[in-house]
C-alpha cells in the first residue's frame, strides 16, 4: 500500500505556536483554507482510493476539498488524532514545557513507549491507536491511501515504524502545514518512507543527518 500522511492546514494555534491537541480543536485560518484548497492539485498525480481524517476539525476541513475533487468519502478515525499534550495542553511550543512534549514523544519513537505524557497517554497507547487505523486501511485493499493527520503524530509514527527513518531524521524535520510524508509497505511487511515533503528519503543503512526534536505539535 502507498500511504500518504498529510499534515492539516494552518490553524490559529499554529500561528501562536501552541500545543493544541484536544478534540475537537480549532478550524483553519484563511491561509489554512487556501492550503487545503491547493491539496487536490498537489496530489493530482496520486491514484487515491481512500481518504481518512482525524476527529479534529482541522483535518476534516483540510480533507474536504480533496474529497470533493476525487468523489471520496472522508473516513473519520480517532486513532490518527494528534499525540495528546495532557497537562501541557496550550503551552507555547518553544518553552521548556513545550520542549518536554517533543522530547517525550520522540522518546516513544526511540522505543521508550512506557513513558507517559504528564496527564496524557503513553507511547504504547498512542502508537497502537495510530497502527490500528493504518491496519484498517491496509485491510481494505486500497492501493493508495491519504490520511490527513497531525505534525507530531506523523513524525513520531514514521520514525517508529519506517525502517529507513530514525528519530534524529524525523526530529530535525518539522512538517509544514499540508506537508506530506509518503510511505510504501504494509503492517506485516513493514514500511519504508519514500519522500518527506517532496525530498527523497535515503534507503535504510545510508545514513542521515542528526538533529534535535524541534517544532510544534498540531
Amino acid at each position: 500500500m502507498r500511504l500518504l500522511l498529510v499534515r492539516h492546514g494552518q490553524t490559529p494555534s499554529n500561528v501562536d505556536h501552541l500545543l493544541d491537541t484536544a478534540v475537537p480543536g480549532p478550524g483553519l485560518t484563511p491561509l489554512g483554507e487556501a492550503q487545503a484548497a491547493a491539496l487536490p492539485e498537489a496530489l493530482a498525480g496520486e491514484d487515491i482510493e481512500a481518504l481518512y481524517a482525524s476527529t479534529l476539525i482541522r483535518t476534516q476541513r483540510t480533507a474536504a476539498p480533496l474529497a470533493a475533487a476525487r468523489g471520496l468519502d472522508v473516513v473519520v478515525r480517532d486513532g490518527i488524532r494528534e499525540l495528546s499534550a495532557g497537562d501541557l495542553e496550550m503551552v507555547p511550543g518553544h518553552t521548556p514545557e513545550g520542549e518536554r512534549y517533543l522530547r517525550t514523544v520522540f522518546a516513544w519513537a526511540a522505543g521508550d513507549t512506557a513513558l507517559r505524557m504528564p496527564g496524557g497517554e503513553s507511547g504504547e497507547e498512542a502508537l497502537a491507536r495510530y497502527d490500528a487505523v493504518i491496519a484498517e486501511a491496509a485491510s481494505s485493499g486500497a492501493r493508495a491511501v491519504v490520511m490527513i493527520s497531525h505534525g507530531a503524530a506523523i513524525r513520531v509514527w514514521t520514525a517508529a515504524r519506517a525502517g529507513n527513518v530514525g528519530v534524529a531524521f524525523a526530529a530535525a524535520r518539522p512538517l509544514e502545514n499540508t506537508g506530506v510524508v509518503i510511505l510504501e509497505g504494509s503492517p506485516s511487511a513493514g514500511w519504508q518512507a519514500l519522500t518527506w515533503e517532496g525530498a527523497v528519503v535515503e534507503p535504510a543503512g545510508e545514513g542521515g543527518p542528526a538533529g534535535e526534536a524541534l517544532g510544534v505539535a498540531g
